[in-house]
């Protein structure tokens, strides 16, 4: 499975799981380009549960017998400067929706390890994650 096949594959997942769990999808997808550069800034799922909007970045892995990425677990793969990227991202959605930037929103990681052979996912969710 090609890395943007999984990569949506983890984001379904990961949406009817915040579904599941009483969040509202409000957007999917949502990009920004930065003014520095032909860099964009991503933001997988953007979803609200109670007053609290959750900017949310999905990493899928799958589970591999031996080698490098078992040692690496998803959420690992967010980095510092995927961080401040996705800060960044967020704020330009606040401000592109006239939403105040004094709302309570914060940034979580859903982290999943599949397992393609077994059809079974592993969810992990880190509230509040970066800050």
């Amino acid at each position: 499975m090609s890395s943007k096949r999984l990569g949506d594959f983890g984001e379904k997942i990961a949406k009817k799981y915040l579904e599941s769990k009483g969040y509202q999808i409000l957007d999917r997808n949502y990009s920004f380009g930065f003014v520095s550069g032909p860099q964009r800034g991503e933001i997988d799922i953007i979803a609200k549960k109670d007053d609290v909007i959750s900017f949310v970045e999905v990493k899928t892995l799958t589970k591999s017998n031996g080698g490098l990425a078992s040692l690496i677990s998803p959420e690992e793969k967010v980095g510092f400067v995927k961080k401040r990227k996705i800060i960044k991202t967020a704020e330009s959605w606040l401000m592109k929706k006239k939403i105040p930037l004094d709302t309570k929103w914060q940034i979580d990681i859903i982290s999943i390890r599949v397992d393609l052979d077994k059809k079974l996912a592993k969810i992990k969710h880190f509230q509040n994650a970066v800050f």
